[in-house]
């Protein structure tokens, strides 16, 4: 709503928390593989930020020697095939999406025109409830 007002930079998202209810991505109930793929996507996401794995780096950090990273990325590990995807999956997630954080800022945060906090959506170790299992 604020977006269609004559002058947005007028008004602000008010920071209270009015609504507890989770909120994500949604598929329909019968389509499995698509669920799988956006459920791994969120996790890719969630740990390539909490890893420190970006955009800008992600061609760096193919040579980690952090093996959360190399198993995330598919530099080690057959994670990739366990959940029918290639092995190089987050990589091109985060090269070509970015990482949770990244996104979040681009989409709708601080560099959006919705400049949305992050708040509740942060990561849980910067106070957050964002946290996803391990690649492994």
């Amino acid at each position: 709503m604020r977006l269609k007002l004559v002058k947005p930079d007028e008004a602000i998202v008010l920071p209270e928390i009015i609504s507890k209810e989770p909120l994500g991505p949604v598929v329909r109930s019968s389509d499995m593989p698509w669920f799988n793929l956006v459920k791994w996507m969120h996790v890719a996401m969630l740990n390539a930020e909490d890893l420190g794995v970006t955009k800008a780096n992600v061609e760096q950090m193919l040579t980690s020697t952090n093996p959360e990273i190399r198993r995330l990325l598919g530099a080690e590990g057959k994670f990739g095939e366990a959940i029918s995807m290639t092995p190089d999956w987050a990589y091109r997630i985060v090269k070509h999406v970015r990482n949770y954080g990244e996104a979040f800022k681009r989409n709708v945060g601080p560099s959006s025109l919705r400049k949305i906090a992050r708040g509740k959506n942060d990561l849980w170790t910067k106070g957050g409830l964002q946290y996803a299992p391990p690649i492994r």
